[in-house]
């Protein structure tokens, strides 16, 4: 990889892309962290100037273009064109999510407050999980994406999932957007592919973190039985840590990734390998 190149990285104040951007930073290259929640990207921004590296901290919703505009006039004031993209930006919602992995007949009459089977899900919060994971994608690409139009080295790195592949009980919005984000990862590599920008994708497994810790680990620590499942599905044995998806970014944001375009890469501890026998 070519030292000096400018990273924009959206969601940057959650753990596993700012752990991304930490690991770029120490390969020489300027970071741009965008996050919607401007003192989180600030804060990861002021550990990594703090350790030597150069970064800065941008307030950047990836469902507003006029939002991405700015943010794009002040990397390219700042750090210069942008080389490569990682989208991080996603999430589930509450509304998007049914309480029970499989539906039951006695489910229709259950009146319990907050119940959810899939008749209750709300369009809306199913919209709004589309729109953060899959939107959220395409919108800052639109964006940033026109600097890399005929650069050398220049690439986009998505973050789909890995129940893009085999869709998880109970989340159907996430892993629909998901996909869509796979899916999009494909056809955009191959729409770029004439014009030198190569677009890939992580897909991680199960990593703990503050959106879904509490609904695989319970207050002591233990897991719950949503947790138990999932190791038990997970041929490692284990959840994944932020760090394991340093490598595999370094590589597909590197040169030595140059004739790698349009993968989907699982990091998920074999978790879509098990056919659970």
């Amino acid at each position: 990889m070519q030292i000096n190149k400018t990273i924009v990285v959206t969601g940057a104040g959650g753990v596993l892309c700012s752990t991304l951007a930490e690991a770029l930073a120490k390969q020489g290259h300027k970071i741009a962290l965008l996050d919607l929640n401007k003192t989180a990207a600030v804060k990861v921004a002021d550990k990594i100037n703090k350790s030597g590296g150069l970064a800065i901290g941008i307030q950047a919703n990836v469902l507003e273009k006029d939002s991405l505009i700015s943010a794009k006039e002040e990397v390219n004031a700042t750090f210069g064109k942008c080389d490569i993209l990682i989208n991080g930006a996603g999430g589930n919602h509450p509304l998007g999510t049914t309480t029970n992995p499989f539906l039951e007949a006695d489910d229709l009459m259950n009146k319990t407050e907050g119940f959810k089977t899939f008749f209750d899900l709300d369009p809306k919060g199913i919209q709004f999980v589309f729109n953060l994971n899959f939107i959220g994608t395409l919108l800052p690409t639109q964006i940033f994406a026109q600097d890399m139009v005929g650069k050398k080295g220049c690439s986009i790195l998505n973050v789909s999932s890995m129940n893009a592949f085999t869709p998880l009980t109970k989340i159907p919005a996430y892993s629909g957007a998901k996909a869509a984000v796979s899916n999009f990862t494909q056809w955009l590599a191959v729409h770029f592919s004439k014009v030198g920008v190569r677009v890939n994708a992580l897909a991680p497994g199960f990593f703990l973190t503050e959106q879904n810790r509490t609904l695989l680990t319970n207050n002591d620590g233990s897991l719950t039985s949503r947790g138990n499942q999932i190791i038990e599905q997970t041929p490692m044995g284990k959840f994944g840590e932020p760090e394991d998806l340093v490598g595999t970014t370094l590589w597909l944001c590197s040169e030595g990734a140059s004739f790698v375009t349009g993968v989907v890469v699982p990091i998920d501890g074999g978790f879509s390998a098990y056919s659970g026998v």
